[in-house]
Order: C-alpha cells, then sequence, then structure tokens
C-alpha cells in the first residue's frame, strides 16, 4: 500500500518515468503520428495535381506530352516591386498580360484546334495553381520532419481541411474547364447574356450589346463566350465613355459568401464589384473620378464553388438578379445612358439570351450527378 506513497523511492522513480515520457516521449509520438496524417494529405493533394495534368492532357489528344504539361504547371509570376508605389497597377497589369501570353502560347502549341484553345488555357490555369498548393504543403511537411517541428505540422494540419477543399475546387475546376461547363464564377454573364441579342465585339475578348431597360438606354458588357475569357472590360468601359455620356454603372459579379449564407442568394452594394487586380482599379480610376455612381450585385458562392461547376443554386437566382438590375437601372433618370457589367468567367455561357436554356440543361445534368455522388457517400454509413 506504500508503493506510490511520495516517500517511497519507487514511487518517486516511476513519477519521474511518467514524467520523462510525457515531457520527451509523448510529444514525440505525437509528432510522429501529426506528420503521417500531413503527409497522407500532401501525397493525396498530389495526387490532385496529377489528375489535373491528366485531364488537360486528355484534352488536347496525343499531341501534347505528359512531360511538358508538367513542365509548364511549374511557371510562376514575379509580383512587380511595390518600393516605389508610383505606376504599380500599370506594372502589375503589365505583368499579368505577360503571364496571359505564356498560358495562351503554350495553349496554342498542344491544342487540336483553334477551339479548344481557351479550354485548355484555362484548364492549365487551375491545374498551375493545383501544382502550387501541393508544392507548398509539400514543403511544410518536409519542413516539419527535417527539424521534427510540433508546432508546424500542428498549423498545417489545421489548415489542411480548408485547402485539401480549395485542392478539390481547383480539380473539378479543371474538368468544368477542358469540358466548357459553366462555373460559378460565370454567374455575372450568364445574367450579361440574357439581356443580349446581337452582341459584337468591342475590347479584347468582350462583346456589348445595347439595350433599353425601363426607359433607360443600357449598354451590356461580357467576356465573350462560351469559350472560357475573362476580357479587358477595362477597355470596353474606356471605349463607351469616349463616345457616350454615362450616367451610372451596374456591376453582377459572383461574391464569396460568409459560412452560414446560402449559396445563391442576392446582395446589392456600392463599389465595383471585381475580383483580382489591375483592372478594377484602372476602371475605378476612371469613373470615381467623374462622380459616376457605380452599383454593384453579388450572387454569393463559397470560395470553392466559384471554380466547381455551376450550381444549380447559383443558376436559379438569375431571375432574382435581374429584378436588382432594374432596381438599379431605374436610379438613373429616363433617356440616360447606364452601363451593364456581367463580371466572370464566360466558360460555357455564350453571348446571346439563348445562353440562358443551354446552361440549364448542363446545371441540370450535373446536378443529378451531384445527388448520385453524395448517396453513394452515404451508403458507407456514419463511420
Amino acid at each position: 500500500m506504500q508503493f506510490m506513497q511520495a516517500t517511497d523511492p519507487v514511487g518517486i522513480i516511476t513519477w519521474f518515468a511518467m514524467l520523462f515520457i510525457f515531457m520527451y516521449i509523448y510529444p514525440r509520438m505525437m509528432l510522429s503520428q501529426l506528420i503521417s496524417k500531413i503527409d497522407q494529405s500532401a501525397r493525396k493533394i498530389e495526387g490532385m495535381s496529377e489528375k489535373a495534368n491528366g485531364l488537360v492532357l486528355k484534352k488536347t489528344g496525343t499531341h501534347a506530352t505528359k512531360h511538358a504539361i508538367h513542365e509548364f504547371t511549374e511557371l510562376f509570376v514575379v509580383e512587380p516591386s511595390s518600393i516605389d508605389p508610383f505606376g504599380l497597377v500599370k506594372k502589375i497589369d503589365q505583368t499579368i498580360k505577360n503571364m496571359e501570353q505564356r498560358f495562351s502560347q503554350f495553349a496554342q502549341s498542344i491544342a487540336k484546334n483553334k477551339e479548344e484553345v481557351q479550354e485548355i488555357n484555362y484548364g492549365l490555369r487551375a491545374a498551375v495553381s493545383l501544382r502550387q498548393m501541393a508544392k507548398i504543403v509539400r514543403h511544410y511537411v518536409e519542413i516539419s520532419k527535417k527539424f521534427k517541428n510540433l508546432q508546424i505540422a500542428m498549423i498545417l494540419q489545421m489548415q489542411l481541411p480548408i485547402i485539401e477543399k480549395i485542392a478539390e475546387s481547383e480539380l473539378k475546376g479543371t474538368e468544368a474547364f477542358v469540358n466548357g461547363w459553366p462555373i460559378g464564377d460565370s454567374i455575372g454573364p450568364l445574367v450579361a447574356a440574357t439581356y443580349m441579342k446581337k452582341p459584337k465585339n468591342i475590347a479584347e475578348e468582350v462583346v456589348v450589346d445595347e439595350t433599353v431597360i425601363n426607359g433607360r438606354v443600357c449598354f451590356v458588357l461580357k467576356a465573350t463566350g462560351p469559350a472560357p475569357h475573362l476580357g479587358r472590360i477595362d477597355e470596353a468601359i474606356l471605349k463607351i465613355m469616349k463616345s457616350k455620356k454615362i450616367s451610372r454603372v451596374v456591376t453582377i459579379d459572383a461574391g464569396a459568401k460568409l459560412e452560414g449564407e446560402k449559396t445563391g442568394s442576392v446582395a446589392e452594394g456600392v463599389g465595383f464589384a471585381m475580383g483580382g487586380v489591375g483592372q478594377r482599379e484602372m476602371i475605378e480610376n476612371v469613373l470615381l473620378p467623374k462622380g459616376i455612381p457605380i452599383d454593384s450585385i453579388v450572387i454569393k458562392v463559397g470560395i470553392d464553388e466559384a471554380i466547381l461547376p455551376m450550381k444549380k443554386s447559383i443558376f436559379e437566382s438569375v431571375d432574382k438578379v435581374k429584378t436588382y438590375v432594374d432596381r438599379a437601372v431605374d436610379r438613373a433618370s429616363k433617356g440616360q445612358k447606364v452601363i451593364i457589367i456581367g463580371v466572370g468567367n464566360s466558360c460555357g455561357v455564350k453571348d446571346d439570351y439563348k445562353a440562358h436554356g443551354e446552361v440549364k440543361e448542363i446545371v441540370e445534368e450535373l446536378h443529378k450527378q451531384y445527388k448520385k455522388e453524395e448517396k453513394e457517400a452515404k451508403k458507407g454509413g456514419w463511420i
């Protein structure tokens, strides 16, 4: 009965042994388990990267090689120096143009025909993003191994559920691009297309059509479709404003929703709703000094849903968005001119009102596949 008492020599030795185990051995065991888990995740994301490359390769037929695509996904972009901020936006814009040129040149070199160049181009962009994610995760896994750093391993493990979710969306986004399916970010161009009947080119990869909404003349812009494009919206706006007096601008775009918000819900605000860096800043430099009001209409999508094939709940927001557009247009006086911009990737969205019906068919077919996949995933039970 006296074995584990503090005054017993054997008890003291036992407590010291347990203390040693908890202080030195347990952290090492914990680190070993963590490294094993994050290493599995790293291999999973690396596997996704290889699958994305395979999707692009399959799209090209036999013209390209797996090695050439793998090499290209190592492409990186160096951000311009911001020590001297003067002209920084123009430098960023030029860097982005150079990047886009590299993607276009490589896509043209491996594509079977001209019609597939843009699909391969944007499929490569998603594949490059996925490759970079895989490399970064692998980097921190190896750092944790090399220095036996428990803290880095724990931080990485906490972030991995989000990283894996984004990686899965990039993989499915690659599939959407190479197949020409509309994605979540295509909702802005889709709404714009419903107002178009006879669009014409106005700027690089941008089309425009003129229509009348509630007595106001509206110039509707979107990136050229159905191939993936983002277009030079800034150039299109400048061309219109050179010959027309614009009193208001309305932007329609997919926006990142907060957790708890419903996918496909619609909200309105003020300011130029556009992602990325470069174009938006140049557009604001033109519109804001002139005092032109800017309305923004946002369709809520998750950070992963923007690049995933368009979900049914996102597609079903079109009619509601159009009521918001009408309301925004009504803020201009009758007879005044308004620019309406469907911001986003035009993948899978043609340049006229017929696009709505075509996208609906694709979305419904994909929705059936999602439901089937969900049903099969649940067969395994709650474990």
